[in-house]
């Protein structure tokens, strides 16, 4: 594929990367300890486990990401009765592939997002930090190539959602290493950047409906309550503190990638109304 044969957009996303690459490259090395790494200001146990709300608080990653996974089986199983059932000259509905391997990509990355969040707040190191960051690597990874496929192009999504994640456990590696956070930051709040750059351009024919305007919501609110720690722990007279809420309201992030897949349920059974039968 040459470079002529892109769309504009897709050279635009290209032209991201390539950026966000030599940044990462050349920028100036960027301390992990300049990006506020105060202790987190909810450490009380529960039943002889540590620092137990910044360790619990993450299982609604998991259930949305095994929520998400069991749909997606559906869709699947549900796609594969309509082409059965579907005479030859009739088009039987299909989803776009590439859309449903980020969403795979992504309610994967959710559920490997709370076992590492998980695993680093038990006891938060160098280490375990680099966990935690590879797991949100896998599920950011899935989201952005989603977010491609919607507004950029189906065949860019999931070479873009490859990327995110090849550059995203990279970055968490080159900070564990070497202590410099640049990579991470960049692949972070670069990706975001994109994201909310996609979200101000019309979906491409064919999309589902990836309310991305829902997902920049979400993370803006869950990233004030992390900046919130100590202050909201104090405010609710240490019940909770702000990183436990950021971690619940992050999860909300995950809902608009679930609405979508529910357009495409509806479209599989519109196309097929037995396929209700599948789930059966």
């Amino acid at each position: 594929m040459s470079l002529l044969s892109l769309s504009h957009r897709e050279r635009c996303l290209l032209s991201l990367f390539v950026l966000l690459v030599l940044a990462a490259v050349v920028g100036p090395a960027l301390p992990a300890s300049g990006l506020g790494a105060a202790p987190f200001a909810d450490t009380h146990a529960w039943r002889g486990l540590p620092n137990a709300m910044d360790v619990l608080s993450n299982l609604p990653f998991a259930a949305i990401g095994i929520w998400g996974l069991r749909w997606l089986h559906w869709l699947d199983r549900a796609n594969e009765e309509a082409q059965d059932a579907a005479p030859l000259p009739q088009a039987a509905f299909q989803p776009p592939v590439n859309s449903l391997d980020c969403a795979w990509m992504f309610f994967a990355g959710l559920i490997l997002t709370a076992a590492g969040s998980a695993f680093y707040h038990l006891e938060p190191d160098s280490m375990r930090l680099a966990a935690d960051r590879a797991g949100m690597a896998v599920a950011f990874a899935g989201l952005v190539g989603f977010a491609v496929c919607e507004r950029v192009s189906s065949r860019a999504g999931w070479p873009a959602a490859w990327f995110t994640l090849v550059g995203g456990l990279l970055a968490a590696a080159i900070c564990h290493a070497t202590g410099n956070a640049l990579p991470w930051v960049l692949v972070q709040f670069g990706g975001m950047a994109l994201i909310a750059a996609l979200a101000l351009t019309k979906p491409m024919n064919g999309a589902i409906g990836l309310k991305l305007g829902w997902v920049i919501f979400f993370y803006m609110l869950a990233k004030m309550f992390e900046l919130a720690d100590h202050a909201i722990f104090e405010a609710t007279q240490q019940f909770v503190s702000g990183h436990s809420l950021k971690h619940l309201t992050a999860a909300l992030a995950a809902l608009p990638v679930l609405h979508a897949l529910q357009a495409m349920e509806r479209q599989t059974l519109r196309h097929n109304p037995g396929a209700a039968a599948v789930t059966a």
